[in-house]
């Protein structure tokens, strides 16, 4: 085990029923650089994905393409979900199915001690339903449609029509929480974020909650009720358990003791069942509520939220196929403020790819070690005499290395890459200034070139630790050209919260050539 504290991380689990798209992949990539900071710095870090397999919306997916919902899930789990990791390159330590036995059993087993505690009770239903949300719709997402749908009711969210469904439920008596709730939320003020994000919930919440319906007859792709075979429990309630039959809820109960509660990424449309309705279910068992609850804002491409159904779907490799992974995992953790909405534009990163990553980063590494190449034979050599424009480098290098783990602790991914990012623009300005090619034709310089080359690859090495979390196939590299190998063991090995003490590049080890990390790219991106 780890020795720092625990930090479990997970992504909402993804509906099936499409392939992913860029939305899909920024939420990934987020809980992604987080979960790597977390365990390269040493914490107990349990970082966990997967995919939502039942429901009506699955069901009737499945029906329209002639199979089965268990087939029509494997198959975009296996052809589109699981490569989609690889493509952005996402070191998960699990995949959760919501179809996999540990899971179905252990909902079962939550269900039946919410009903024995009284928390559960059978009634009549009628409501709107959106099979699109899979939700019966309050009142404030339900509006008058048009064009088509004239003098129909259609959910806000979706603009397609809903259907009126009566049915025997079972209800979840959420309405007890309604205190208790807003008790959390004052009392942790962390417990939702961003700020925007908790004061939407507690408003809500100020409302009244009503019971909630947890259980469908209509149809049977689901987990079954235990008590009632006739029933399926609603789609929700069942994915929201995901993240506690993940970690041996029901059937190891020292994993789940080590792992839970969970930091919770998610998409603010999504922001209400894990802030409402999750913990009032893990009240109601008397469980932890999660650590937190962060929703992030939309990916918005041409003013419009991302949507398959609109067009408006970027695949993945639509970007990774040109710029590379860590370009795609840099662009959105750097371009967006994590917390709100973000636009994206093949203009903004074909414009950041060049400035940042290929002349700010890659060419500040090729310089280095190609100087060192030439005036040191690739040898790294001693620092001597440090001035105070290495004293100033420095201190970026610690003060950046600080404010970074500080942001990634509030979740500011973007904040993080910021500090960091002052070690790159600072590196470039002082080998402006202190012209190690001007130096190299002096012998009498030979000290302070090699000070200001060996001030240069320690402020490399402190880059390769803090940017390997966004950047992992680049920085390897960089690690490598290094030789940090030699001295200081694997990259990955680094311990992240010491990546600003001076110092650790050992003089004498041998850089080796480095291509650069991010190539020009010429062609122009539509």
């Amino acid at each position: 085990m780890a020795s720092g504290k625990s930090f479990y991380i997970t992504t909402p689990i993804f509906y099936v029923n499409d392939a992913p798209h860029i939305g899909h992949a920024y939420t990934e990539v987020a809980a992604d650089v987080l979960a790597r900071w977390h365990r390269q710095a040493g914490d107990d870090t349990w970082s966990l994905t997967g995919t939502d397999e039942h429901g009506e919306k699955i069901l009737r997916t499945a029906t329209a393409n002639g199979t089965t919902p268990k087939e029509w899930a494997d198959k975009l789990v296996h052809e589109a979900w699981k490569p989609l990791l690889k493509t952005i390159n996402i070191q998960n330590d699990d995949f959760i199915r919501t179809t996999d036995e540990r899971h179905e059993t252990n909902v079962q087993l939550f269900l039946q001690r919410l009903y024995d505690a009284g928390y559960i009770y059978s009634g009549e239903y009628e409501a709107l339903y959106c099979v699109g949300c899979e939700e019966f719709k309050p009142q404030s997402e339900i509006v008058d449609g048009t064009g088509p749908f004239k003098g129909q009711k259609v959910c806000a969210i979706h603009s397609k029509p809903l259907e009126l469904l009566r049915e025997k439920n079972y209800f979840f008596r959420m309405s007890d929480f309604t205190e208790r709730l807003l008790a959390l939320y004052e009392e942790r003020p962390d417990f939702v974020q961003p700020e925007s994000a908790r004061n939407e919930v507690i408003q809500f919440v100020r409302q009244g909650l009503s019971d909630l319906s947890i259980s469908r007859s209509s149809f049977d792709w689901g987990v079954k009720v235990p008590w009632d075979d006739s029933h399926v429990v609603y789609v929700w309630f069942d994915a929201l358990l995901n993240y506690v039959t993940a970690v041996g809820y029901g059937q190891d109960e020292e994993e789940f003791a080590r792992r839970w509660p969970a930091t919770h990424i998610v998409g603010k449309d999504i922001l209400r069942f894990h802030a409402v309705i999750w913990p009032a279910m893990l009240m109601a068992a008397g469980l932890d509520v999660p650590k937190q609850v962060f929703g992030h804002g939309w990916l918005l491409v041409g003013g419009e939220k991302m949507s398959k159904s609109k067009l408006t779907g970027i695949a993945p490799t639509e970007i990774t196929d040109t710029f590379g992974t860590d370009a795609f995992r840099y662009y959105f953790m750097r371009a967006i403020a994590f917390g709100q909405d973000g636009s994206f534009s093949w203009e903004d990163l074909s414009a950041r790819y060049q400035a940042e990553l290929a002349n700010g980063f890659g060419n500040l590494a090729s310089r280095v070690v190609a100087m060192v190449a030439r005036y040191f034979d690739g040898v790294v050599p001693a620092e001597t005499d440090p001035l105070e424009a290495d004293l100033a480098i420095r201190a970026v290098v610690a003060e950046a290395s600080a404010h970074a783990d500080a942001a990634i602790d509030k979740l500011a991914i973007h904040d993080a890459l910021a500090s960091i990012w002052t070690i790159v623009d600072e590196l470039n300005g002082y080998i402006t200034d202190q012209e190690p090619w001007a130096l190299s034709k002096d012998d009498a310089h030979r000290d302070r070139l090699g000070t200001v080359l060996y001030t240069a690859l320690e402020g490399l090495r402190a880059l390769a630790v803090l940017l390997s979390p966004v950047l992992p196939e680049a920085t390897a590299r960089l690690w490598t050209s290094l030789g940090a190998t030699v001295t200081l063991g694997e990259l990955d090995a680094q311990p992240l919260r010491e990546a600003g003490t001076w110092g650790q590049l050992s003089a004498g080890i041998t850089v080796s050539p480095l291509e650069a990390l991010f190539p020009r790219i010429e062609s122009t991106v539509a």
